[in-house]
């Protein structure tokens, strides 16, 4: 690369941090007051002349100074060398927040909570998918003798629990012979080689346990559970920060609120994300959702043991801090994965 493209990126980079840290348009002399880039004014010039020329940078008002455009912020996120990284102190506030949540509901509700407070931006957590988890235990519990609660509990910490009406009451050894068969059945397995079993073992029981109504109709229930959901569950934090920003969606906020309520772009953008630790970047037009325009996406996957459960990040304005915001979406992806397969 010649001194002079690499000098014309510095000039755009300066103007993307002053663009993001003042929300004005930014102008040659302003440059060069509050950056060392070591040229006169006339050569700045020249260069914004030529960046513009180029796509990345725009001039919104006649006589005005210039704003990065999405071509511009692509470029500038794609040369980003070094994400400052948060400091102990900072990672073992994360870790000790995430790690106080009780269950999976509430280690999520924290993460959403406390990465919208860290990038005022919306943040977004998926539920673990169900196609990456395996069943960590089985418990059946009496409600009657002819009424049970099969309580599923996946590795990622997803508790399902479903009532199962039973043909004839069982006594509390039926009660633990059947705990036992449909948890040999289904622990440790994925889910749908689980649902896959649990139907065998349906199938294949003989009628001297006593038990073969039960497992059947405990089995139909399960296989309920266990089979992969059409819909994805999504949590949410922050949605209020979007308003304070309202002048960078050009008008189209409401439409990035529908898109947002009706979930269904942000988990097809989410569900993209496969590989836990890989911050993904889609600038503007680059998420292909037309609601979205004037929007960033920030995301991750998350997960522990090499297994990702699922997807994570945040949405804002194009103009936001990118370095700053990836390095706190890995961070909180990173700890989200710690704190649920340690579980």
């Amino acid at each position: 690369m010649s001194s002079a493209e690499e000098r014309r990126f510095e000039v755009l980079r300066a103007i993307v941090a002053d663009f993001v840290a003042t929300k004005e348009p930014i102008g040659s002399k302003t440059l060069v007051e509050r950056h060392n880039l070591g040229v006169s004014s006339a050569t700045v010039r020249n260069d914004m002349a030529v960046l513009e020329a180029e796509g990345y940078i725009a001039q919104p008002h006649t006589s005005s100074g210039r704003v990065p455009t999405e071509k511009g912020y692509r470029e500038f996120v794609d040369r980003l060398e070094d994400v400052k990284p948060l400091s102990v102190a900072e990672r073992r506030a994360i870790q000790g927040f995430l790690e106080s949540g009780v269950d999976l509901d509430d280690v999520l509700r924290r993460a959403v909570r406390l990465l919208a407070q860290l990038t005022r931006q919306v943040a977004i957590v998926q539920y673990p998918t169900l196609s990456t988890s395996s069943v960590r235990h089985l418990e059946v519990v009496a409600l009657t003798p002819a009424r049970l609660l099969l309580v599923v509990i996946t590795d990622t910490g997803r508790v399902d629990q479903r009532i199962v009406e039973l043909g004839d009451a069982l006594d509390e050894q039926d009660i633990a012979k059947l705990r036992d068969l449909l948890g040999q059945a289904l622990e440790g397995k994925p889910l749908a080689a689980a649902s896959i079993a649990v139907s065998d073992l349906a199938s294949g029981l003989n009628d001297r346990s006593g038990l073969a109504d039960a497992v059947g109709r405990s089995a139909t229930v399960l296989v309920e559970t266990l089979v992969e959901h059409s819909e994805e569950r999504l949590m949410l934090g922050g949605t209020a920060n979007l308003t304070r920003n309202t002048a960078d969606f050009g008008g189209s906020l409401r439409s990035v609120l529908e898109a947002l309520e009706e979930q269904v772009v942000v988990l097809k953008l989410l569900a993209a994300q496969q590989e836990a630790g890989k911050i993904t970047v889609r600038i503007g037009h680059e998420t292909e959702a037309e609601q979205m325009a004037g929007t960033s996406v920030i995301t991750t996957g998350y997960g522990s043991s090499g297994k990702v459960y699922g997807g994570m990040g945040v949405l804002g304005p194009t103009r936001m801090d990118y370095p700053g915001t990836i390095a706190n979406v890995a961070a909180v992806a990173l700890y989200i994965g710690e704190v649920l397969g340690n579980r």
